[in-house]
């Protein structure tokens, strides 16, 4: 049963097909992870697996995080997240997972954190037309009007205006795996990813 994993974004490059057709690739380092906790129903409310990945020093963590780790006699890790399952019973705490469980051509949702590119402006974050650059006009790369000046008389919320661009939370959906390493934990996959490389990404199968 395929299970979501954690990685990290190595960068783009592209590889030749068959028919000698340029495929845009992203380069993925995919575990390998260790499932610190199985979660059930009847315990805790609902099923999931928590895995965890990237070995850091124990003085890295918090005494909480040493301790949920230690009561199952794992290494300290960097990350930890949880997949939600239907059948926990086919997991055990301590199991090793790996990009094995992935196979060429199949689709996967990836989730990492977009680039940040800091305060922007409407013409940069939502694509607003810029005003008339001719002699007189002053409203060049403003918004222009924010709202109407009788009832309501104030800025609704939700109105797209200047701000931060970036450094959220993105999922790419339905991204087909191309070519699997299982010697080097490596997943070939088409397309772009967010992040920048080196980013922590989640991987799970698409429904």
């Amino acid at each position: 049963m395929s299970l979501g994993l954690l990685g990290n974004k190595i960068g783009m490059t592209q590889i030749f097909d068959e028919s000698g057709n340029i495929i845009p690739v992203t380069i993925l380092k995919v575990g390998p992870c260790v499932i610190t906790q199985v979660k059930t129903t009847l315990n805790d409310g609902y099923n999931a697996i928590q895995v965890g990945y990237g070995n850091v020093s124990p003085k890295s963590l918090t005494q909480p995080q040493l301790g949920h780790l230690q009561k199952s006699n794992i290494q300290p890790l960097k990350y930890l997240k949880e997949f939600r399952v239907s059948d926990p019973n086919n997991f055990n705490v301590g199991q090793v997972l790996n990009v094995e469980s992935f196979v060429a051509g199949q689709l996967i949702n990836v989730t990492g954190k977009s680039i940040g590119k800091g305060f922007s402006g409407l013409q940069k974050r939502h694509n607003f037309a810029r005003g008339p650059m001719t002699h007189g006009s002053k409203n060049h790369r403003a918004p222009g009007s924010i709202g109407m000046g009788t009832s309501p008389g104030r800025v609704l919320p939700g109105k797209k205006m200047a701000g931060q661009l970036g450094n959220k939370t993105t999922n790419i959906r339905k991204l087909k795996i191309v070519q699997v390493n299982n010697d080097e934990n490596i997943l070939v996959v088409k397309g772009a990813i967010p992040g920048k490389p080196g980013n922590l990404v989640s991987i799970v199968p698409s429904k």
